[in-house]
C-alpha cells in the first residue's frame, strides 16, 4: 500500500471519526439540558375543558394505506377518545388499494350510526403520499387543531384532554407526545428499536425543547394548530419525512413546539427486519433530504441563536452519522495494516481515541434515558449494558443500508414512500407469519451485508498475525451486527 494512499485513507477515516465525536458532544449537551429540565416546574396557560366555551374543535386525522391487520383495532381505539362529540371530527384518510377499503367503510358506517362524526376520505391517486393525504384532509377539516395518528398507534382515551389544553398559549403550533411500545419485549429486534426510540423521545426531544431549540413533530401521536400548518406552507411531499420538513418550516416562522414526555402514546414496533428496513430507509433518506432542503434556511435565519442553529444542523445531520460510521468501519481494516506497515505514523492512531470517547459518551447518555423509563436498579443496569452493546452492534449492521439511504437523500434521488407493514402484534404469542404486505424479494444489500460479515471476520483474524487487538472488539461487533442483519433478512424472521 503506497504512502499516498495511506494518507488518503487516514484523512477520510479521521474526518469521519471527528464528525462522530462532534455528534456525541451534541448528545452530551442534550443530556445536560435533559437533566436540567427535570428541575423546572413549568406554569403554562391551559384551556379549561370544564368550561364549554373553552373547549376547542379538534379534527383527528388517521392516514392509512393497506392496513388490513390493524384498522379494526385503530378505529375501535379512536372511537373511545373522551371528548365532546360536538367538538370532535375524525377523518380516515384512506389511500388503500386492497380489500381493506370495504372493511374500513363498513366499520366507519357502524361508528357513524353510533353518533360519531367520522368521515371516510378516499383519493383517486396517492399524489404526495402521506403528506398529500394530510393536505387534502386539511382542506375540509372542521377543527382548529389537527391530531394525527398512524394506523399502529393506540392513544389513551384521555389523550386529547392531556394535549389540547396547551394551545391556550397562542404561540404554540404543535404538541408532541412520547411514543410507547406495546411489543417492546417481543424479540431482540423490537428491544433495540425501542431502545433507540426511547433515546430520541427522552434525551433528544426534551434536551432540545428545554432550551428552545428546534424539535420535530414525529409524524404521529401529536397535534397541530391548523393555523400553524397553513402559515408554514402546508404539507409538502417532496421529502420522505414530511413531518420533519413542516416542523422546521414552522419553527423558522417562530412557532413554538411543546413536547410532553409524560404523555405516552403506545404503538407497535416492526417485528420483521424487512419492515424495520423500510422504516429505517425512509427515516434516514428523509433526514438527508431535509438537510438538503432546509439547512441553509437554518444557518441564515436571523431569528434564532447560534446554539439553536448548531443543534438544528446536527439534528438534520443525524441520519448522516450512519455514513460516517460505515466509512470508519470499512476503513478500519486498512487502517490496521497501515498502522503495522508505517511505524512513523503511529502517533496518528491516537485519533481512534475519539471513537472510544464517543462510545463512552453515548453509553452515559443512553443510560439516563434508559433508566428514566426502565428504572435504575442494579439488575436494570446489567440489562442496559447487554442491550447497549446489542443495539450498538445491530446499528453497525444497519450502517450499509442506512448509508445508501443517506447518499440517495443528499444526491436528490427521488423514491416512492414505502409504508411500514403493520402486524397487530400485542404480545409474545401473536404471530406475524402470513402477513401479505411483507417484502418477498432479496435485495442486493442483503448479499453485500453477508459479504461484510465475512470481511469483518477477516478483520478479527488479522489481529492475530499482526499481534494488534486494539480494533478486535469493534470488528467483533461489526461481524455480529452484519451477521444479524444478513441472516434475519435472508430468513425473514425477527
Amino acid at each position: 500500500m503506497g504512502l499516498t494512499i495511506a494518507y488518503i485513507i487516514i484523512g477520510i477515516y479521521s474526518t469521519a471519526l471527528v464528525l462522530i465525536f462532534f455528534y456525541s458532544l451534541a448528545q452530551l449537551n442534550l443530556l445536560v439540558n435533559y437533566l436540567g429540565n427535570k428541575k423546572i416546574n413549568e406554569v403554562a396557560p391551559k384551556y379549561n375543558l370544564l368550561d364549554p366555551k373553552e373547549i376547542p374543535l379538534v379534527t383527528i386525522q388517521l392516514p392509512i394505506y393497506n392496513e388490513e391487520y390493524v384498522v379494526e383495532r385503530l378505529l375501535a381505539n379512536i372511537s373511545k377518545i373522551e371528548y365532546p362529540k360536538s367538538k370532535l371530527e375524525i377523518q380516515v384518510l384512506d389511500d388503500s388499494t386492497d380489500d381493506s377499503v370495504e372493511e374500513t367503510a363498513a366499520r366507519i358506517k357502524a361508528l357513524q350510526e353510533k353518533g360519531l362524526d367520522i368521515q371516510h376520505i378516499r383519493r383517486e391517486n396517492r399524489t404526495g403520499y402521506k403528506a398529500g393525504a394530510l393536505k387534502e384532509g386539511l382542506q375540509i377539516a372542521k377543527g382548529d387543531f389537527i391530531a394525527i395518528f398512524d394506523a399502529d398507534f393506540l392513544p389513551d382515551s384521555d389523550w386529547l384532554k392531556k394535549t389540547v389544553i396547551y394551545f391556550k398559549d397562542e404561540e404554540i403550533g404543535v404538541v408532541q407526545t412520547r411514543w410507547g411500545h406495546i411489543n417492546r419485549n417481543y424479540s431482540t429486534l423490537t428491544k433495540i428499536q425501542a431502545f433507540a426510540l426511547d433515546a430520541h423521545f427522552t434525551l433528544e426531544q426534551v434536551g432540545r425543547n428545554a432550551k428552545g431549540h428546534f424539535i420535530n413533530f414525529n409524524g404521529t401521536a401529536g397535534i397541530w394548530r391548523k393555523e400553524c400548518i397553513l402559515d408554514a406552507g402546508n404539507w409538502e411531499g417532496d421529502t420522505l419525512t414530511e413531518d420533519l420538513d413542516l416542523s422546521y418550516r414552522a419553527q423558522l416562522k417562530n412557532w413554538k413546539f411543546k413536547y410532553l414526555e409524560d404523555v405516552e402514546t403506545p404503538a407497535e414496533l416492526p417485528v420483521v427486519i424487512s419492515a424495520a428496513r423500510s422504516q429505517q430507509f425512509r427515516w434516514n433518506k428523509g433526514g438527508a433530504e431535509n438537510f438538503r432542503k432546509t439547512v441553509w434556511s437554518v444557518i441564515t435565519a436571523k431569528n434564532i441563536s447560534f446554539k439553536t442553529k448548531f443543534h438544528g444542523v446536527m439534528h438534520l445531520l443525524n441520519s448522516s452519522m450512519f455514513l460516517c460510521v460505515f466509512i470508519v468501519a470499512m476503513l478500519s481494516i486498512p487502517m490496521l495494516y497501515i498502522k503495522n506497515s508505517y511505524g512513523h505514523l503511529g502517533w496518528i492512531f491516537e485519533v481512534t481515541s475519539f471513537f472510544i470517547l464517543s462510545t463512552v459518551i453515548l453509553f452515559i447518555c443512553y443510560w439516563f434515558t434508559y433508566k428514566s423509563i426502565q428504572g435504575s436498579s442494579f439488575d436494570n443496569f446489567v440489562d442496559y449494558i447487554r442491550l447497549f452493546f446489542t443495539f450498538f452492534s445491530v446499528a453497525l449492521g444497519f450502517s450499509l443500508h442506512n448509508s445508501v439511504a443517506v447518499l440517495e437523500g443528499h444526491m436528490g434521488k427521488r423514491s416512492e414512500f414505502v409504508r411500514t407493514p403493520k402486524f397487530n402484534i400485542n404480545n409474545l404469542t401473536d404471530s406475524w407469519k402470513g402477513n401479505k404486505y411483507l417484502a418477498k424479494k432479496i435485495s442486493p444489500n442483503m448479499v453485500i451485508e453477508f459479504g461484510l460479515m465475512i470481511y469483518f471476520l477477516f478483520g478479527m483474524y488479522s489481529a492475530i498475525p499482526l499481534n494488534d487487538f486494539g480494533l478486535f472488539p469493534f470488528h467483533f461487533m461489526l461481524f455480529l451486527g452484519f451477521g444479524f442483519v444478513a441472516f434475519k433478512s435472508l430468513t425473514a424472521k425477527a
